[in-house]
């Protein structure tokens, strides 16, 4: 029998060639389920610094411009010269601070506040200060206010300024300062008061409008709210002290919340994968399938007309020499709760004054209360204060 061929077996392969975005994205499922593997890092707050591999100069350098305001603050105060002693924790000598009757946050006197420039009825209205406008913001009513405000604003600030980048973050902060003194010249009252919270508001406002608009691009966001109610509700808090004027958190936190619409619409492209940490946590599978519907147009016109009405309309009512208060007999609450621990008033205090024997006896007009002072030599500033002190 005759061998019959043997039929040739031909394959073929067909080779087509993967478009780059293919690569592109297999690289970034793998990319993902290696991230999701990723042990989660704790809240900015509670990690150590030698974890943080991004720079944080914007909010380290304005913790520091208020740690200098404060000690230069103290250092004009003087309470061992001015008040001859009667202060709290002597030690300190000139940083010593006014006893906790006179300024229940621990800190400076009224009449030292409005020498550094803090904001008050009669210097603005009267005396056309405008540059208080400034000053204001950089000021703080006491320790304890110090302590709560940078604490707050370096938890809040670290974690935009590694999520958003100094220069976004820097802009909200000086724009929310200027925005809540703003708004705090429409509601004052004769009593010196800062404004030194409005630029934390601003970046609590900036957190939460962020949150919004990437809303399925974290995890952990309840845990965010939280935190973010926490800090909210304890600044507020203790804007209900005298000397802490809370009209500026509000004017602050209204700006921070509409400028974070317009500038925090995506976080830095280069840092969504390495980031996952602080006080939001990414999914990242969701930020990629979203990663084209974070930037809402819509959103931020909006948010620059009633930011831009928000600062025309405060200028103009400025201008115009507007005191809110007329119109809103309890707007004052807002501001400041009256106590037994504290004043709230903002009359005009009279006092008279006697000088025998190097001693210096105040008697209030209005109730006729008195004290004798061991010391004669009192500016009228000073005398003023313990008038306001006797009276209340």
């Amino acid at each position: 029998m005759a061998d019959s061929p043997i039929p040739k077996l031909q394959t073929c392969v067909e080779i087509k060639s993967i478009p780059p975005t293919s690569f592109a994205r297999m690289s970034t499922e793998l990319s993902t389920e290696e991230l999701l593997k990723e042990h989660r890092i704790p809240f900015p707050f509670f990690r150590r610094i030698s974890e943080r591999k991004e720079s944080t100069w914007i909010i380290s350098l304005f913790v520091i411009l208020h740690l200098i305001a404060f000690v230069t603050t103290m250092a004009v105060n003087d309470c061992w010269g001015n008040s001859h002693g009667q202060c709290a924790f002597k030690q300190l000598g000139r940083f010593s601070f006014q006893p906790l009757s006179e300024n229940p946050l621990l800190g400076p006197s009224a009449s030292t506040l409005d020498t550094m420039g803090s904001l008050r009825l009669r210097y603005l209205e009267n005396d056309k200060q405008l540059w208080r406008l400034f000053t204001s913001p950089c000021l703080h009513a006491g320790v304890f206010h110090l302590i709560i405000s940078l604490s707050s604003m370096t938890f809040v600030g670290i974690h935009l300024e590694h999520e958003f980048g100094p220069l976004r973050i820097g802009v909200i902060y000086i724009l929310s300062a200027l925005t809540g003194s703003l708004l705090a010249s429409l509601f004052l009252q004769d009593r010196p008061s800062v404004a030194s919270s409005g630029a934390l508001f601003g970046l609590l406002g900036a957190t939460l409008s962020g949150l919004i608009q990437n809303w399925k691009v974290y995890s952990k966001k309840f845990a965010t709210l939280i935190a973010f109610a926490t800090i909210l509700l304890l600044n507020i808090i203790l804007g209900l002290m005298p000397l802490i004027n809370n009209f500026s958190n509000i004017g602050g936190f209204i700006s921070g919340f509409t400028a974070g619409f317009m500038l925090l619409f995506k976080p830095e492209a280069r840092k969504l994968y390495q980031n996952r940490r602080g006080i939001f946590d990414y999914d990242v599978k969701s930020s990629i399938k979203l990663e084209r519907k974070l930037d809402r147009r819509t959103s931020r016109i909006v948010s620059l007309i009633v930011l831009s009405l928000l600062v025309a309309g405060s200028v103009v009512a400025l201008l115009q020499h507007v005191n809110l208060n007329e119109y809103c007999a309890w707007c004052k609450y807002l501001d400041c709760i009256p106590s037994k621990w504290w004043s709230c008033s903002d009359q005009t205090m009279e006092c008279q004054a006697m000088v025998s024997a190097a001693q210096l006896t105040l008697t209030c007009s209005i109730n006729g209360k008195y004290r004798v002072l061991p010391y004669a030599n009192v500016s009228h500033a000073r005398i003023e204060d313990l008038c306001n002190l006797l009276c209340s």
